[in-house]
């Protein structure tokens, strides 16, 4: 059983938390369930992203990284830089046009890891999907 159901268009994926980061976890529980548009990211690589403009969330590094693995989704807090949270489907080096940022891995993709380049392919070229991100009641 996954504890994320996220929806990508046509494509759905199921998702696992990360344990470590407690206060993440409960940070994105209170946004869900999410109902935004996924775009390609500008400087970090492979990887798609949910701009939160100028929110800021109060999470202190918990499990941070600045290079997610394809199917981990990080959330950066905002500061030197929005607030988001980032899907990877490839190489990704998280940063900003100010620099080196770092994300909370809160969640890693287990079921439908094989739409991860397609995911990819449709923000980067065919612009911004619908992403819906909720919590598996089966789980």
């Amino acid at each position: 059983m996954a504890d994320l159901r996220i929806t990508i268009g046509d494509l759905h994926c199921t998702a696992r938390w990360v344990e470590g980061a407690p206060r993440t976890t409960a940070a994105i529980r209170a946004l869900l369930p999410l109902e935004q548009r996924l775009i390609h990211v500008r400087w970090s690589g492979e990887g798609t992203w949910i701009p939160f403009g100028d929110a800021h969330l109060d999470l202190p590094p918990e499990t941070a990284t600045s290079h997610p693995a394809p199917g981990d989704l990080i959330i950066y807090p905002g500061g030197v830089s929005e607030c988001e949270i980032l899907l990877a489907y490839g190489s990704v080096d998280f940063s900003s046009k100010v620099g080196q940022l770092w994300g909370n891995h809160f969640a890693t993709i287990v079921e439908g890891r094989a739409h991860l380049p397609e995911i990819g392919r449709r923000c980067l070229w065919e612009g911004a999907q619908r992403i819906r991100i909720e919590e598996d009641g089966r789980a």
